[in-house]
């Protein structure tokens, strides 16, 4: 819902009520991950997407019919289903969308929600897709760190879901949960949705130099919050980098650690050293390394590496830590600019992310989508 959630607000606001499509569980190759969304307005609009344009005429008409008739519907498409050419989902996979109707009456929480997500703080949607008592689905709950507002029907469901969905919420992590009729977490009949919403990845850039600002404008375009970081106030400046949220002249092994303090580093943290200085680059990795962050990546040739990795030996990591160092930086693409230096690095932070081999999908045979 991330993707549509401005003009849902938007819509909602105004007292319209929209068809809102979630895809909420995938299995082998299916185009979207779960909480991708797509809205259908009363006007005919179409904002967001379920499937990449495989299933969403299907999705389009349902939604009509759900917005109509005022009951969810919790849709399966994949190739197993006689018609499952006929809706377009020639891609192959399988794809679970819960389709809904939203206006103020059936999600009076919105407004929570959003004031939440514009706050940047985590929270997540819970709802009863599916239910063997039909009143049941559609029951929402929205779940904080330290809150809740709404139930799902008692409170033994509650208790076992909440804890269960503020655990997906402190990873980041959206999905379906499944439960017996009144929580059992070994039961059936039930299944939850869990759709997180928390602050943007960060991606600390370290180095103000041309790459630094063609990796700031990817981390933008991939959803990061970044920060370019550099000790020389005459290069760190914000219209040298005006796709960074912020730029910070600082020694950037003080900064790091000031930041991982203060607790505004996480797992999801990434963290590209650009400076190649030994000054600069060795001091912030014994810093970087020793956090509990996504990626780590540093640039420098061959030589660079070298010297760099027996001068964090002189200072102390070990192994371990230095296995954790993406050096030299990025994947082999053959990259030559600024620019398809910073994809090369996007491609390795994202393979890190999701597993991937790095290689071409031309040669490998198998699932495309994780």
């Amino acid at each position: 819902m991330h993707d549509v959630l401005d003009e849902l607000y938007k819509r909602w606001a105004e007292g319209e009520a929209v068809g809102l499509g979630t895809v909420v569980s995938t299995f082998s190759s299916a185009p979207r991950a779960p909480g991708a969304a797509m809205l259908v307005g009363e006007d005919g609009e179409v904002v967001g997407s379920v499937s990449g344009g495989c299933v969403e005429g299907a999705v389009y008409e349902l939604a009509q019919e759900v917005v109509a008739e005022r009951k969810p519907v919790l849709q399966r498409y994949g190739v197993s289903d006689d018609d499952a050419f006929a809706v377009g989902l020639t891609c192959g996979g399988i794809i679970d969308i819960y389709v809904e109707r939203v206006d103020r009456e059936t999600m009076p929480e919105l407004q929570d929600v959003v004031d939440s997500v514009h706050k940047g703080q985590p929270v997540a949607v819970v709802t009863v897709i599916e239910h063997d008592d039909p009143d049941r689905v559609g029951r929402r709950m929205i779940v904080w760190p330290d809150r809740t507002k709404g139930t799902l029907g008692t409170a033994r469901v509650d208790d076992a879901v909440v804890d269960d969905a503020r655990g997906l919420l402190a990873t980041g992590r959206t999905g379906t949960l499944h439960y017996g009729l009144e929580g059992e977490r070994r039961g059936e009949g039930m299944s939850v949705f869990v759709n997180s919403f928390e602050p943007p990845p960060r991606m600390l850039v370290f180095g103000a130099i041309d790459f630094a600002a063609a990796m700031a404008r990817m981390g933008a375009y991939l959803g990061f919050q970044v920060t370019v970081c550099d000790a020389r106030p005459v290069f760190a400046t914000a219209s040298r980098f005006p796709s960074a949220d912020e730029v910070v002249v600082d020694w950037p092994h003080r900064y790091l650690k000031a930041e991982a303090e203060a607790g505004r580093i996480d797992r999801r943290t990434v963290i590209t050293v650009l400076t190649h200085d030994p000054k600069f680059d060795v001091p912030l990795l014994e810093v970087a390394l020793r956090l509990d962050v996504g990626y780590v990546g540093a640039m420098g040739s061959r030589r660079t590496h070298e010297d760099r990795i027996e001068r964090l030996r002189e200072a102390g990591m070990t192994d371990e830590d230095l296995a954790r160092l993406s050096s030299p930086i990025g994947l082999d693409l053959g990259a030559r600019t600024p620019e398809e230096t910073a994809v090369s690095i996007a491609a390795e932070i994202i393979a890190m992310r999701w597993g991937g081999g790095g290689q071409r999908l031309a040669q490998l045979s198998g699932r495309i989508h994780g």
